[in-house]
């Protein structure tokens, strides 16, 4: 009986969990059986070595084989553990030597040829195998520009088992195979492109945009078609700032688990813009699928923009998914297969009409819906998510004299003013922990620093238009408007303001 080992990494949503590999080889009937909770793809591993090993030009082990992925309780998902089951099985047959491969992360799909295929989730489980001690990492060849993004990597590009194989000491003929190529995703359109000075007229909702650009705040807006919502929320992602480090390597490592990350842009340093149809399914939203739960648009869109235009269509189910990840920025996914925590602090903008037609607009002369139409079409957007919106704001129809001012500001001037605003709201919450006006805890608004005269909230509360917690987003917006205003605290003019903008006015 003999024994090879070699290592890999699982992911439970982004967090790695080095996995030791086990290949015994024993006398019995020949087979190759997998334990250690693995997955359809990965049972199907046994088919997928013995070609590749075959394929390389060596005598696949006639011996019982059992694979154990250690630890045993911890799910296994995807093709990734190929290389190291195909490592671990040539080592304990004695076609390499056993001490090789002890210390070396192993992460790639073979195909029947022995050619190494690239994997999805590969930047996080690089960083779990550095995180953990064991820099050393071997990957597919289209995988490398990934892992080479985590500091401390030793990344080792392989196009073949065979190289592999040959690298440790075994007696194989490297064939001259060509690397496997990455699918290139399509990230779908990409916002930068539009700029602010596009949209005509709405002075209101642009201001209402700069403002929830400036403090992280969530927006709806509601106006007939035609009158620049979708634009509007389209260029929101170009008045925010750059991603940090550390966002950065999140975001990346949240789309290369998705199968959306291109090794050749780098680190995702713009926020990210997802935008889903309004048949998406709530698995499409929040994310699923079976076995392990992998990320859909909401954490997709982590420290960028999810925009649900024409929220109302949406299937009610959908939107009250979004009310856990508003409040706590995390989504927490639980499956038969196991449970993934999945980052999900995004800004979340909505666009509506105000009824079926969208005509309801004044006096709703042209509307041709019943009045219990048109409440039953708002009502699709539940009481308890939209108290989760900071911002709600009218975007009318564009007057003629709109259309004759003339182009408004640009991005990039509007874009430098946000940049001001955050600066000073960073300076305030150094040390806290928090990024910006959004993200405060009510028991700080309400703390030493807050504003005295908050008459125009308590009026709100008394009249019932309020709630605790619109109370204290009407805060965070005040503290975001002093910001623009370049003030040290809010005035009873921004708490006026916020209140307004909270309740689907046009308090500019």
């Amino acid at each position: 009986m003999t024994l090879g080992r070699a290592l890999s990494v699982s992911l439970v949503g982004l967090t790695g969990h080095l996995v030791e590999v086990e290949a015994q080889l024993a006398g019995g009937i020949p087979g190759l059986s997998l334990v250690g909770l693995p997955d359809a793809a990965l049972s199907e591993a046994r088919d997928r070595v013995r070609a590749a090993v075959t394929s390389c030009g060596l005598d696949w082990p006639s011996r019982r084989i059992t694979v154990n992925l250690t630890p045993a309780a911890l799910p296994k998902a995807g093709s990734g553990f190929d290389l190291a089951i195909a490592v671990a099985t040539m080592v304990g047959a004695r076609a390499c030597p056993a001490q090789s491969a002890a210390r070396t992360v192993h992460l790639g799909e073979l195909g029947l040829d022995g050619r190494l295929r690239p994997v999805r989730g590969v930047l996080p489980a690089v960083a779990a195998a550095v995180a953990a001690g064991y820099p050393r990492v071997v990957v597919a060849a289209a995988d490398a520009p990934e892992a080479a993004l985590v500091p401390g990597a030793d990344v080792v590009a392989a196009v073949s088992l065979a190289q592999v194989l040959r690298e440790y000491g075994a007696d194989v003929a490297v064939p001259g195979a060509t690397a496997v190529a990455r699918l290139e995703p399509d990230r779908g359109r990409d916002p930068a492109r539009g700029d602010l000075s596009d949209v005509v007229g709405q002075h209101a909702a642009r201001h209402a945009l700069e403002v929830a650009a400036a403090g992280g705040h969530h927006l709806l807006m509601t106006g007939p078609p035609g009158t620049g919502k979708t634009m509007l929320a389209s260029r929101l992602p170009g008045l925010l700032p750059d991603l940090d480090d550390a966002d950065a390597v999140e975001v990346t490592a949240i789309h290369s688990v998705a199968g959306t990350f291109r090794p050749g842009d780098g680190l995702l340093r713009r926020p990210p813009f997802e935008d889903p149809h309004h048949t998406a399914t709530p698995a499409a939203v929040i994310g699923g699928g079976s076995g392990l739960p992998r990320p859909g648009a909401a954490s997709r869109a982590h420290r960028g923009v999810l925009f649900m235009d024409e929220a109302p269509q949406f299937a009610p189910r959908v939107m009250q998914t979004l009310r856990q990840p508003l409040e706590h920025g995390e989504l927490v996914l639980h499956r038969a297969g196991g449970t993934a925590r999945y980052p999900a602090r995004f800004q979340l903008v909505m666009a509506a009409n105000p009824c079926p037609c969208g005509n309801a607009v004044g006096k709703g002369l042209d509307c041709t819906c019943r009045p219990v139409e048109r409440r039953r079409y708002f009502a699709r957007l539940s009481g308890p998510l939209l108290d989760r919106v900071d911002l709600q704001v009218d975007v009318l129809p564009v007057t003629r004299l709109d259309r004759r001012s003339g182009p408004g500001e640009s991005t990039a001037e509007v874009a430098a003013r946000v940049a001001e605003a955050r600066a000073r709201a960073a300076r305030r919450l150094a040390g806290t922990g928090w990024r910006s006006n959004a993200e405060v805890s009510g028991r700080w608004l309400r703390g030493p620093g807050a504003p005295g005269d908050t008459r125009a909230v308590d009026q709100g509360l008394d009249r019932g238009t309020l709630s605790l917690r619109g109370a204290d987003r009407v805060l965070r917006v005040a503290w975001t408007l002093a910001d623009l205003a370049g003030i040290a605290a809010p005035r009873d003019r921004e708490i006026t303001r916020a209140v307004s903008l909270r309740t689907r006015g046009q308090a500019l």
